[in-house]
């Protein structure tokens, strides 16, 4: 409460009054007035400072340490502001809401009585009136002139004291108190400790969004970074943190750091929703990637990444819907004898339920076809978990498969929990080191999953493995879990290189490319004979998947409803495949041929773009403007 000047010696001889007989006057303010009363009902002795309420060490410094996120605030304002402090002979206090002495500033407080009053209560209880009781109690800054105080040896100064209030409730009581003598600047003070107030208060409030924003962040499965104007880290949270592995800038971390559009960002264009690749020496992150520049006033400061895994994307989507899977047998077609063989072993099986391991080149259609497999079975209705495999740390894996808890200690679900009644389908299997395979092989075949609450439940689930090696050879040179290998062989399925089935080039591709009309929403597409006579010549190493990336280039890059020989782009060829490997001028000229754009280069070379990355980065290619 914000007072006009009082005349000190009346105030002295209405306290005197009230000390010799018990007469509260008038004039005295109402508030200081009941707590006379109060502190006269305790008996508390008014002339000299009676021993106070003091923490033990170890307390003190428990204190401390609770509090030292709003002390290291509260020194920077003080550090700033100190000047005033000595030019007026004012000491500060900042005390938490039960009362104790938080920490003291300049002059101690009572300085000629206490010499270390960190710790120490100052209820009205233990100090009688004063400021800091009257703003305790009534919730509003209060200024208290010397004679009001119970204390008699303070009546020399005069203090003020405003609570610290964050949605309504008291956080810490800030409070001045001075020695000066002369014609104190009661304005000046009140001024100070007003905006000091506000300030805290503030930062308490900032500081409560903040962790809850930091919480969000680090439960939602998005990979968050904020780049200074340097290009330098100013925050990640914790799914970003492990990409960084150690480092600390995304430069030095991926490879390809040139084709992610922060530099964009920092120029001022935004980058929304789109699909990137972030690689690393030892993974790859396929994701779906929003950069946006954060603008201070006009000027752009920084930026923001989110990114988010196209495989955890995938894993929400499918959550969403039961986790059901998106192919059916008959969403892959052919009409020679190798695929309609394949297509009804995989009929039959599906209807079994053993597990499944399934092997072919990359691109050949394992994915789809486990898909196809799960649907058609007994299984379908319950859940189909895809996991991608990967040589990471145990722990790590351990984790994905078996489950955690989360902050307050509840379970979360691994993947083996998750398909419980359904199928768990293992991507690239020939990647899951030793150690796991066992773990999971052990798992599987005791038929019960535990997660770490220690809660087992029946593990029912059929496993339908993927490999592009042969995965009896990596278990023979002990490359691959013996154990595992023996559990995902009870069926057997090839699955044919295009190569093998070239008859099937003409229904693949129209199939493919009826799928690309339905999906974009395009007029329907074919092929001229010329075109067909291309796509037909050609070995396919990349298979199915290939073979798609070049009819979905063609497709666009045609304006008419035939795709003419011209627009289709084939795999480089063998001579050129090699050479680039090994001589940088070689590479830069098909990296021009190919416009700069890295799908078409790995089109035209029949590697993956993860490969391309690492090139460029050895050959010290940027980005194309």
């Amino acid at each position: 409460m914000i007072r006009e000047r009082r005349n000190k010696e009346k105030l002295a001889s209405y306290y005197n009054k009230f000390m010799a007989e018990g007469v509260i006057d008038p004039n005295v303010h109402p508030w200081v007035a009941n707590s006379w009363q109060r502190c006269r009902d305790l008996n508390l002795p008014n002339e000299t400072m009676p021993k106070i309420n003091k923490l033990g060490a170890e307390d003190a410094l428990k204190l401390e340490k609770t509090h030292e996120y709003i002390i290291k605030y509260v020194d920077g304002l003080y550090e700033n502001s100190k000047q005033h402090f000595n030019v007026h002979n004012l000491s500060m206090l900042l005390i938490d809401e039960n009362g104790y002495v938080v920490k003291n500033y300049a002059l101690p407080f009572f300085q000629r009585i206490i010499e270390d009053i960190k710790g120490m209560r100052v209820l009205e209880e233990d100090v009688g009136t004063s400021s800091i009781s009257i703003a305790r109690e009534h919730g509003v800054p209060f200024l208290m002139f010397g004679p009001e105080m119970w204390i008699k040896d303070s009546h020399s100064g005069d203090a003020c004291s405003a609570p610290i209030m964050v949605n309504g409730k008291m956080r810490y009581i800030l409070s001045f108190f001075s020695l000066d003598q002369n014609d104190l600047p009661y304005d000046l003070l009140l001024s100070l400790l007003m905006t000091m107030k506000y300030s805290i208060e503030q930062h308490i409030s900032m500081l409560e969004y903040w962790s809850i924003y930091k919480l969000m962040m680090d439960e939602l499965p998005v990979s968050v970074y904020w780049i200074g104007k340097d290009e330098q880290v100013k925050y990640l949270n914790s799914n970003a943190e492990k990409r960084l592995e150690g480092n600390r800038t995304l430069e030095e971390t991926f490879l390809n750091y040139e084709h992610i559009p922060i530099k964009k960002a920092l120029q001022g264009a935004p980058t929304h929703r789109r699909e990137i690749t972030w690689i690393t020496p030892e993974r790859t992150y396929e994701d779906i990637t929003t950069v946006l520049p954060i603008r201070v006033g006009t000027e752009i400061e920084s930026a923001l990444v989110l990114s988010m895994s196209i495989e955890d994307l995938k894993t929400t989507i499918a959550h969403a819907t039961g986790y059901s899977s998106r192919y059916s047998l008959y969403s892959m077609v052919g009409e020679t004898h190798e695929f309609l063989a394949l297509q009804h072993k995989a009929s039959r099986i599906a209807r079994s339920d053993n597990n499944i391991l399934l092997q072919g080149e990359p691109g050949t259609g394992k994915q789809r076809l486990a898909h196809g497999i799960h649907q058609a079975s007994p299984r379908a209705a319950a859940p189909l978990i895809v996991v991608k495999c990967y040589d990471g740390a145990i722990e790590e894996l351990t984790e994905e498969f078996f489950g955690s808890v989360d902050t307050e200690k509840q379970p979360i679900a691994g993947k083996l929990e998750l398909s419980l009644g359904g199928t768990l389908f293992l991507d690239e299997v020939e990647k899951l080191p030793v150690e796991m395979g066992d773990k999971l092989a052990e798992t599987i075949k005791n038929g019960f999953v535990s997660n770490e609450t220690g809660h087992r439940k029946k593990l029912n689930v059929r496993v339908i493995a993927a490999c592009d090696s042969n995965l009896k050879r990596l278990a023979d040179k002990g490359l691959f879990s013996r154990k595992l290998y023996e559990i995902v062989i009870d069926t057997i399925i090839r699955i044919p290189p295009l190569r093998e089935r070239v008859k099937d080039i003409e229904v693949i591709a129209g199939h493919i490319l009826a799928e690309m009309s339905a999906q974009h929403n395009l007029p329907p597409k074919r092929l001229s004979p010329e075109a067909l006579n291309l796509l037909l010549g050609c070995g396919w190493p990349g298979n199915i998947k290939q073979l798609q990336g070049v009819i979905e280039q063609a497709f666009f890059h045609t304006s008419g409803a035939i795709i003419e020989a011209e627009n289709v782009k084939l795999p480089g060829d063998k001579t050129l495949e090699r050479s680039w490997k090994y001589d940088k001028e070689a590479f830069i000229a098909v990296w021009k041929a190919a416009g700069g754009n890295i799908s078409k280069l790995a089109i035209m070379l029949d590697v993956s773009r993860v490969t391309l990355y690492r090139y460029l980065k050895k050959y010290d290619l940027g980005v194309k403007k």
